[in-house]
C-alpha cells in the first residue's frame, strides 16, 4: 500500500513538472504569435498547473483516456520552433491526427509543418485587421462579452474592446460597474486585475482600456472623439430589436456595423454560428445573434436532420430565471412573470422553436416550443422530442452525436457528456452552444428524445463572439482543419463508454 501511494505521488509530481514546463510555452505562443491553444475547445491560456492537469483529465470524457502531457509538451515545444502566425490550435485533435496519420507516418515536426503550412514561418504577420468593439449595455451578457474579449486580446489584433455605453445609475456608477465586472456570483471572479480611472471614465482590465460613455441615445454619440472608428457596436440591452430601432446606432459617428444579442424582428438575419454564419455579407450593417436557446438547439437539430430527417418535433426548455422576472410577486406586463422567480416554476412562451427556421429553413413549420422558467441563476436544458423518418436506437444516435462533437464542422457548437452524476452547475462556463446528455437519450424506432444542457449566459456569449469575429473578418485560422478518416474512427471507437 505504501509503495502504491509513493508511486501515485511520484506520478503526480512528474505531471506537475510537465505542466509547469508547458505554461511558458503556451504564454509565449499567445503573446508572440497570437496562437491560442486548447484541448477539445478548452482554452489553455492563463491556466495554472492544476488547471492544465484538469484540462488534460477532461479529455477522457471525449476519448475515454486522459490526454497525456507527455504528448502535448513535445507538441508545444515543436510549435514554438515553427514561428507561427496567428492561429487557434486544438492540441488534443492535433495529437489524435498525428497518432492516426493516413498513409506513411511523418515525424512530428514534418507532420506539423504540413498540417500548419498556412501559418508556419509567419510570426508577426497577422493579416487580420483590428476591429474596434463597443458594448452598448453592460448587463449579464455585456460583462461576459467583455471578459471573453479581454481574454482574447492577445497581441492586439482582431476584436479590440474600446468602449462601453451605459446610462448613469448613480454617483458611484463607474466603481459599481467595475465591481460587477470584477465579481460575478455565477461565473466567479475576473481572472486578472482591474483599475478604475474616475477622472477619465475608464476601466483598465488586463491591459484592455475601456472608455465608459454615458448616454441614453444611441444616435448621438461621437465615438471618433475617443479614437474609435468603423466600430462594431454590440447592443445587448434588448431595447430595440428591429432594423428601425437598431439603425439608430449607425447615426453615431464612428460606427460601422451593429450586432444584436437577441432575436431580431422583421427581415433581420438571425445568425447561429456554425449554421448560417456564412450568409453574413459585407452589406449587412445590422445582424442579430438569435437567442441562447436557438443557439443551443439548432446545431443538434441540424445534425439530427442531416442524418435522420426530422418530420416534426416539440422543444421544451427548462430555463433559468432571467432579469426580466420579478424576485417577489409584483406587477409585470407579461403573463405569469410577475410571480416570484426565486420561488416558482413559471410556464412561459419561447420563440426559439420558430426561430430555428430562420437559420434552418428546412425545419420551418416542423417545430413547436414552450418554456418553464425555474429558480436557478444559470444553465438551462432543452428537451427535443422528435419524430424522424428512419428507425434508430440510443447507441447509434449517441455515437453519432459524440462524433459530431469531435470531428464535424459543428464541434465548436455541440458538446457531449455521458455521466450519471452531472447536474446543471457542472456546465457553468461551458463554451459550447449545447451539450448532449447521452445517458438521458431515448430512442425507439422513429421516436427520439434528446436532452441538451446549455449555459444560457456564457455559452451564448461565446457564440456571439464567433459571430462578431465573422462580421469583422478576424476569425483566426483553426487547426487541425480536419482529421484523417483513421483518426475520426479511432476517436469515435475509443469514446464509446466514456464517463465524466
Amino acid at each position: 500500500m505504501t509503495q502504491s501511494a509513493d508511486i501515485a505521488l511520484d506520478s503526480w509530481i512528474r505531471r506537475e513538472a510537465l505542466a509547469e514546463a508547458m505554461i511558458p510555452l503556451i504564454g509565449r505562443l499567445y503573446r508572440e504569435n497570437n496562437v491560442v491553444t486548447s484541448v477539445y475547445g478548452r482554452s489553455l491560456i492563463n491556466q495554472s498547473v492544476v488547471g492544465l492537469l484538469k484540462t488534460h483529465r477532461f479529455a477522457r470524457q471525449i476519448d475515454n483516456v486522459e490526454l497525456p502531457l507527455e504528448e502535448t509538451l513535445p507538441l508545444l515545444q515543436a510549435l514554438v520552433g515553427l514561428k507561427l502566425g496567428a492561429a487557434s490550435i486544438d492540441l488534443a485533435r492535433l495529437s489524435l491526427g498525428f497518432k492516426h496519420q493516413a498513409g506513411d507516418a511523418k515525424p512530428l515536426e514534418e507532420y506539423l509543418r504540413a498540417e500548419l503550412a498556412d501559418v508556419v514561418g509567419r510570426q508577426g504577420i497577422d493579416e487580420r485587421t483590428s476591429t474596434d468593439v463597443v458594448l452598448y449595455g453592460f448587463g449579464r451578457i455585456g460583462r461576459l462579452l467583455a471578459r471573453i474579449l479581454i481574454e482574447h486580446a492577445g497581441g492586439g489584433h482582431g476584436l479590440r474592446l474600446r468602449a462601453v455605453v451605459v446610462r448613469r445609475g448613480s454617483d458611484q456608477d463607474l466603481i459599481k460597474r467595475a465591481s460587477l465586472l470584477r465579481r460575478d456570483s455565477v461565473h466567479g471572479p475576473f481572472d486578472g486585475t482591474i483599475t478604475v480611472d474616475e477622472e477619465n471614465n475608464t476601466i483598465l482590465a488586463n491591459g484592455t482600456l475601456m472608455q465608459v460613455i454615458y448616454s441614453d441615445n444611441p444616435a448621438t454619440i461621437d465615438y471618433t472623439a475617443y479614437g474609435i472608428s468603423d466600430a462594431l457596436v454590440v447592443d445587448n440591452t434588448g431595447r430595440w430589436r428591429d432594423a428601425e430601432g437598431l439603425s439608430q446606432h449607425l447615426l453615431s459617428r464612428g460606427v460601422g456595423r451593429v450586432l444584436l444579442t437577441a432575436p431580431g424582428k422583421g427581415e433581420l438575419k438571425n445568425i447561429v454560428h456554425g449554421i448560417n454564419h456564412n450568409t453574413i455579407t459585407d452589406s449587412d450593417r445590422i445582424v442579430t445573434a438569435a437567442s441562447c436557446t436557438t443557439n443551443a438547439i439548432t446545431p443538434v437539430l441540424k445534425a439530427i436532420n442531416d442524418k435522420y430527417s426530422i418530420v416534426h418535433g416539440h422543444v421544451e426548455t427548462v430555463h433559468s430565471f432571467t432579469n426580466d422576472q420579478n424576485l417577489t410577486d409584483n406587477f409585470h406586463k407579461g403573463d405569469r412573470r410577475g410571480r416570484s422567480a426565486a420561488l416558482n416554476m413559471v410556464l412561459t412562451e419561447t420563440g426559439a422553436a420558430k426561430a430555428v427556421a430562420k437559420a434552418l429553413p428546412e425545419l420551418a413549420g416542423k417545430l413547436t416550443g414552450n418554456s418553464i422558467r425555474v429558480p436557478t441563476p444559470d444553465v438551462s436544458m432543452a428537451i427535443l422530442n422528435l419524430t424522424v423518418e428512419r428507425d434508430t436506437c440510443k447507441e447509434e444516435v449517441n455515437d453519432y452525436l459524440r462524433t459530431m462533437s469531435l470531428h464535424s464542422e459543428l464541434h465548436k457548437q455541440i458538446d457531449y457528456v455521458d455521466s450519471p452524476e452531472v447536474v446543471s452547475t457542472d456546465f457553468v462556463g461551458s463554451r459550447r452552444a449545447g451539450i448532449v446528455d447521452g445517458l438521458a437519450t431515448i430512442a425507439s424506432e422513429k421516436n427520439l428524445v434528446l436532452y441538451l444542457w446549455y449555459d444560457n449566459e456564457f455559452g451564448y456569449s461565446c457564440q456571439v463572439i464567433r459571430v462578431m469575429e465573422e462580421m469583422a473578418g478576424v476569425h483566426p485560422l483553426a487547426f487541425p482543419s480536419e482529421l484523417p478518416e483513421t483518426a475520426v474512427r479511432a476517436g469515435a471507437e475509443t469514446a464509446v463508454g466514456a464517463q465524466v
